[in-house]
């Protein structure tokens, strides 16, 4: 007898005589798939071990999933990782938290639980996997445009915009976005939401800084300031860079909130351990933590049917005012003649 190795995808396809692609869009539960031929891809699928029946399952057991380690976003992936958490006792369920960028990891952990919820970039193959398993999956972090996924997140364009109509309701009309590093989505999302608003209002001027974030923030501001531009305010594209602003300004002489303001995005703990403390925005990790499993609780009770579309939850962040901002003033003649001694 032929010994029976791993159950894959091209496994099934064999057995019921169709395409491994054929087999993947039924059991992702996907359209253009009969439903005898669907369920005979289960019942398949079933006996050879690849799914579990939904009774075999432990049903009140859901796995969260974080793509390894991530040093930018490791405070907000703690807060999404507590709201979980807290959801899940809450509710008496079981909860398991693993760490794998692995696509046969995850299948094979998604083959042991009721349902998913995946933090961070996973690739495309590792979420094909998983979803191939017929479980409900529940992504946190960015997804492609229409991309079929039931997802939650923040509102990075919209507190983009948000921070801008708040600085210029302070008087601001010259802002530097301190974008640092780039190629982080969030950053360009909010960005892109800051600059919509710039672009209403004739008078006011947005300028991008992309610098090393590592000792880069003085170079940038020397090249705006010889070209004649002095930002009152910085709308810095994470907490992190807003320290870096912050003690950077501080060390010019620049008195803050007196002479410039200064945003930060994420209200992470340094956020209150510096002086002065920083205006900033709020994401609601927990909260995303905690909606994301309601909902994937929703698709396990409630199987979602081919025609169902996918699901977009936004959490709505929110502004929280600290002593870094203030209205805008001109800068004093000491400053303008530090300025100059530093340009000498």
């Amino acid at each position: 007898m032929e010994k029976r190795g791993r159950v894959t995808l091209q496994t099934i396809a064999r057995e019921v005589g169709l395409s491994k692609y054929a087999v993947s869009r039924s059991l992702s539960g996907k359209s253009g798939v009969s439903d005898e031929t669907r369920e005979r891809i289960r019942e398949t699928a079933q006996r050879l071990g690849y799914i579990k029946p939904l009774n075999k399952v432990a049903a009140s057991e859901v796995a969260i999933v974080f793509h390894d380690h991530d040093p930018v976003n490791s405070e907000l992936y703690m807060q999404i990782q507590n709201g979980v958490q807290s959801e899940a006792h809450r509710l008496g369920m079981g909860l398991r938290m693993r760490w794998t960028h692995h696509a046969s990891q995850l299948e094979d952990l998604a083959h042991t639980c009721a349902g998913l919820l995946l933090v961070g970039p996973h690739a495309p193959e590792a979420i094909a996997a998983a979803t191939a398993t017929g479980i409900p999956i529940v992504r946190f972090g960015w997804i492609d445009p229409l991309e079929d996924a039931d997802h939650v997140s923040g509102t990075d364009h919209e507190a983009g915009q948000a921070v801008m109509q708040y600085l210029f309701g302070l008087g601001h009309r010259s802002i530097a976005y301190v974008y640092g590093t780039p190629g982080y989505r969030g950053r360009r999302e909010r960005f892109y939401g800051a600059r919509e608003i710039a672009e209403r209002y004739p008078d006011v001027a947005l300028h991008a800084m992309e610098f090393d974030e590592q000792g880069g923030f003085a170079g940038a501001y020397r090249a705006l300031k010889e070209k004649g531009i002095q930002p009152t305010a910085f709308f810095c594209a994470h907490d992190g860079l807003a320290l870096t602003v912050v003690s950077e300004l501080l060390g010019q002489g620049y008195r803050i909130p007196d002479d410039v303001s200064v945003v930060g995005f994420g209200d992470f703990s340094a956020a209150t351990q510096i002086s002065p403390q920083l205006t900033t925005v709020r994401m609601e990790g927990q909260e995303c933590g905690a909606v994301g499993l309601r909902l994937l609780i929703e698709r396990i009770e409630h199987p979602r049917q081919p025609d169902m579309p996918a699901r977009r939850v936004n959490i709505a962040s929110r502004i929280v005012e600290r002593r870094s901002t203030g209205p805008c003033k001109q800068l004093t003649k000491h400053h303008d003649d530090f300025a100059a001694e530093e340009r000498a």
